[in-house]
């Protein structure tokens, strides 16, 4: 199984445990010239932009620290324009969260990094 494969697999993985949190699933590989959102989706009143790091090894460092500033910065550009071409108002409540899986074992962290401007 290839990169893709795989990374398709733990999307797949992490909607199905999403899903079973009660969260509604309103896109998958949101992509536009800024860059990709893994899972948009509605947590409660919250509309959330997931991005999903798996590791299968820890040589690397863990899924969750690959989440880094630029990585975060380019989420919330892409975040940005998803919620302008959906004409969602600017006082919709988002949060970014990041789902973390290091070898086979899933992290959901609520609120892991604070929206970035530009």
């Amino acid at each position: 199984m290839n990169n893709r494969e795989k990374g398709a697999q733990k999307e797949e993985q992490v909607c199905a445990y999403l899903l079973s949190r009660g969260v509604k699933i309103e896109a998958r590989n949101f992509r536009c010239r800024q860059g990709e959102i893994d899972i948009v989706g509605r947590d409660g009143n919250y509309l959330v932009f997931f991005e999903v790091k798996y590791r299968a090894t820890g040589r690397a460092g863990g899924a969750a620290e690959a989440v880094g500033r630029a990585k975060q910065r380019k989420i919330c550009r892409v975040a940005d324009y998803y919620r302008m071409i959906h004409r969602l108002r600017e006082d919709t409540p988002i949060r970014f969260d990041v789902v973390a899986i290091d070898q086979d074992a899933l992290k959901w962290i609520r609120n892991a990094f604070d929206y970035i401007a530009g």
